[in-house]
C-alpha cells in the first residue's frame, strides 16, 4: 500500500471516528435529556396526588419552572442532574403517593415521614434498583407492605412503622442481604415473625413492637450478630425467650414487654453486657427476682412490672438511671439504697407486695425525680429526711399502711408536680407553707389528717394531751377531790376503830400503852 493510500485510510478512519463520538454524545444528551425530563414529570404527578399542603412544601413544584433539581425537597446528582434524594418529611402532607415515583430510577433515598398520605405503598416503589432508604414512619398507608420491595437489593433502611399495613412481612424479607435498620412498629401486622429475619447478617435494628405477631420469637434471630436493638413487645408471641439471645453480644436495647411468654428471667440475660436498656413488663414471667444484674454494667433501664417475680430485691442495683418494677409480685424489703442507686432518677415498686418499713437510706437519691411506691403493704412511718430529695417532681406512697405524721421535711421540696400519700394511717397535720398545699384532697383521702388543703382544721389535733403529761410529769396540777375524801373517809373509819377497841378491850388497852411508853423512850 501506498503512502498515499495509507494516509487516505487513516484519514477516513478518523472521519467515523469523529461521527461515531459525536452520534454517541447525541444520543447520551438525548437519553440523559429524556432522563431528566421523566424525572420532572414524575415529580409533578407526585404533586398532582397531593390534595393538602398546608407548609407551601411544595409551592416551588411547577409547570413554569424547569429547574428541578432546585424545588424544595429535591436533591439531584452533580453528574447527570438527575433526582437522587426526596425528602418530603414533616410537612404535614395529605393525600396518595403516586405510582410515578417508580419512574425516578436514579432515587436512593425517599423520606416522607410525618405527613398524612394514605392508600398503599405503590409495588412501582421495587423498581428503585439504587434505593437504600425508604422511610414512610408516621403516615396513614394500608394494605400490604408490597413484596416488590424485595427487589431493592441495596435497601438499607426499611421504616414502615406508624402506619395501617396488615399481612405478613414477606418470607423474601431475607433476600435484603444489605438491610441495617427493619422498623415496622405501630402496625396492623400479624402471622408470625419470619425465621428468614435470621439471614441479615448486618441488622442492626429490628423494632417489631405493638404489632400482633404470632408464634414463637425465632431461634434465628441469634444469627444477626449485629443486632443492637430488639424491640418485640406489645404482640402476642409465646414460649420461652430463646437460649441464643444470650449471645447477641452487641445487644444494647432489648423490650419484649407484653407478650405471652413462659418460664423466668433466663440466666443468659447476665452475657448481654452492653445491655442500655432491658424490659420485660407483662410478660407472665415467673421464678425468683434474678440475681445476674451485677454483670449488667451499662443497664440503666429496667422494667419488669406485671411478672410473676418473687423474692427479695437484690443489692447489686448499682448504676440504673430507671428502675421499674410496677405490679410485680415481688416478696420482701427494699435493701440499702445510699451506696448502690446514685444514679437511680426514677424508682417504681408499686402494686408488689412489698412489706416492712420504707428505707431511710433511700432519702440518699439526691437524683431521684420519680418515687413510686404505691399499691404495696409498707409500714411505719414515712422517713424524716425524705424532703433531702430535692429532686423529687413525682411522690406517691398512697394504698400502703404507713402511719404516724407526715415529716416536715417535706416543705423542702419545691418541684412536685405529683403527690399522692392517700390511704394510709398517717395523723396529724399536714405541713404548712410548703407547695403540698396546692394539692387536692384526694391526694390526702383515706387517713387521719387536718389542716390545709383539707376542709377539717387542726383545733383537737393541736390540744396537748394533758392526762399523758401528767403521767410523764408523775403529778398534777389539778385537785382530784375523789382521791381526797376517800382518804379522810379511810382515816376517820381507821382511827375511830382503833379508840372503840381500846376502850372495849382491857388486854389490847395495855398493850397499847406500853408500846407507846417504849417508842417515847426511844
Amino acid at each position: 500500500m501506498s503512502a498515499k493510500s495509507l494516509v487516505f485510510c487513516q484519514s477516513f478512519l478518523f472521519v467515523i471516528l469523529m461521527h461515531f463520538a459525536t452520534f454517541s454524545k447525541l444520543i447520551h444528551h438525548s437519553a440523559a435529556q429524556s432522563g431528566t425530563t421523566g424525572d420532572r414529570l414524575a415529580l409533578l404527578a407526585i404533586k398532582s396526588m397531593i390534595k393538602g399542603d398546608p407548609h407551601g412544601l411544595l409551592t416551588s413544584w411547577n409547570h413554569s419552572s424547569t429547574d428541578f433539581c432546585q424545588w424544595q425537597g429535591v436533591t439531584c446528582s452533580l453528574h447527570h442532574q438527575r433526582v437522587t434524594h426526596l425528602n418530603l418529611s414533616n410537612g404535614g402532607l395529605i393525600g396518595t403517593l403516586s405510582p410515578s415515583i417508580g419512574n425516578l430510577s436514579f432515587l436512593s433515598v425517599i423520606q416522607l415521614f410525618n405527613n398524612s398520605f394514605s392508600g398503599e405503598i405503590p409495588p412501582e416503589i421495587g423498581r428503585l434498583f439504587r434505593l437504600r432508604q425508604l422511610r414512610l414512619t408516621y403516615n396513614s398507608f394500608m394494605g400490604n407492605i408490597p413484596a416488590t420491595i424485595m427487589n431493592c437489593s441495596n435497601l438499607q433502611f426499611l421504616k414502615l412503622g406508624g402506619n395501617h399495613l396488615v399481612g405478613k412481612i414477606p418470607d423474601a424479607i431475607g433476600s435484603l442481604s444489605m438491610l441495617s435498620i427493619l422498623s415496622l412498629p405501630l402496625n396492623i401486622l400479624q402471622g408470625g415473625i419470619p425465621p428468614e429475619i435470621g439471614r441479615l447478617f448486618r441488622l442492626r435494628e429490628l423494632r417489631l413492637h405493638n404489632n400482633f405477631f404470632t408464634g414463637n420469637i425465632p431461634a434465628t434471630i441469634m444469627n444477626c450478630s449485629n443486632l443492637q436493638v430488639l424491640s418485640l413487645g406489645n404482640n402476642n408471641l409465646v414460649g420461652k425467650i430463646p437460649d441464643g439471645i444470650g449471645s447477641l453480644s452487641m445487644l444494647s436495647f432489648l423490650s419484649l414487654d407484653g407478650n405471652i411468654l413462659q418460664g423466668g428471667v433466663p440466666p443468659f440475660i447476665a452475657n448481654l453486657t452492653l445491655l442500655d436498656t432491658l424490659s420485660l413488663t407483662h410478660c407472665q414471667l415467673g421464678g425468683s427476682f434474678p440475681n445476674l444484674f451485677h454483670r449488667l454494667t451499662n443497664l440503666r433501664r429496667l422494667s419488669m412490672a406485671g411478672n410473676n417475680l418473687i423474692g427479695n430485691i437484690p443489692r447489686c442495683f448499682n448504676n440504673f438511671s430507671v428502675l421499674s418494677g410496677k405490679e410485680t409480685n415481688l416478696e420482701g424489703r427494699e435493701d440499702t439504697y445510699g451506696s448502690i442507686l446514685g444514679l437511680v432518677t426514677l424508682l417504681d415498686l408499686s402494686s408488689n407486695n412489698l412489706s416492712g418499713q420504707i428505707p431511710s437510706e433511700l432519702t440518699t437519691l439526691h437524683k431521684l425525680k420519680s418515687l413510686n411506691l404505691s399499691r404495696n403493704q409498707l409500714t411505719g412511718r414515712i422517713p424524716n429526711k425524705i424532703g433531702d430529695m430535692k429532686s423529687l417532681e413525682s411522690f406517691d406512697l398512697s394504698v400502703n399502711n404507713l402511719s404516724g405524721e407526715l415529716p416536715t421535711s417535706l416543705s423542702g421540696l419545691n418541684f412536685l408536680g405529683t403527690f399522692n400519700v392517700s390511704y394510709n394511717n398517717l395523723i396529724g397535720r399536714i405541713p404548712t407553707g410548703t407547695q403540698i398545699q396546692s394539692f387536692n384532697e384526694s391526694s390526702f383521702i383515706g387517713n387521719k389528717l387536718c389542716g390545709a388543703p383539707l376542709s377539717n382544721d387542726c383545733v383537737h389535733a393541736d390540744k396537748p394531751d394533758t392526762t399523758s403529761d401528767q403521767k410523764e410529769d408523775g403529778g398534777s396540777h389539778n385537785v382530784d377531790w375523789g382521791l381526797i375524801i376517800s382518804i379522810a373517809l379511810g382515816f376517820i373509819i381507821g382511827f375511830w376503830g382503833i379508840v372503840v377497841s381500846l376502850m372495849l378491850n382491857r388486854s389490847w388497852r395495855i398493850t397499847y400503852f406500853r408500846l407507846m411508853r417504849k417508842l417515847i423512850k426511844v
